[in-house]
């Protein structure tokens, strides 16, 4: 599994037009499922989103995780975080879950968050989805499982 995630201030998906969900201080995660995913790798990524060390303590240093501030998680699936850039000009999706295993993984790591934390939301799989934050820092990374 792929996780683009972004330490955020504000952050909220619309599908057609209207609000799906939203978080305050948090963060967006942008998640992508690769054909040999599993529920394992799920668990072992949500568990590392939990616990990264991405906002500042008290002396300004990232030593607090999501669990430690009580932030939102916003949950976005985006298969294209699985595509093949390295040849061409047009990516191949070939590494992909197939798209019924990828939303299957995608609700499994999102109800296993909504059981973690108290404020929790996420996109709509397989929906055209427009996504604004404001991102905090800017504080952006790349997790693989």
């Amino acid at each position: 599994m792929i996780a683009l995630l972004q330490r955020v201030s504000q952050a909220e998906v619309l599908v057609a037009g209207q609000s799906v969900a939203g978080i305050d201080r948090g963060l967006l995660v942008l998640l992508g499922v690769q054909k040999d995913d599993d529920s394992r790798r799920a668990d072992r990524l949500l568990e590392r989103l939990l616990t990264y060390r991405v906002f500042a303590d008290a002396t300004g240093k990232m030593n607090l995780s999501l669990l430690d501030v009580s932030g939102g998680l916003l949950l976005v699936p985006q298969f294209t975080l699985a595509a093949d850039t390295r040849k061409g000009r047009r990516p191949s999706f070939s590494s992909a879950a197939a798209p019924r295993e990828g939303e299957r993984l995608f609700n499994h790591l999102l109800d296993r968050a909504r059981g973690r934390l108290d404020q929790v939301g996420s996109g709509r799989f397989g929906a055209d989805m427009q996504v604004s934050l404001t991102n905090d820092g800017p504080v952006t990374f790349w997790l693989e499982t």
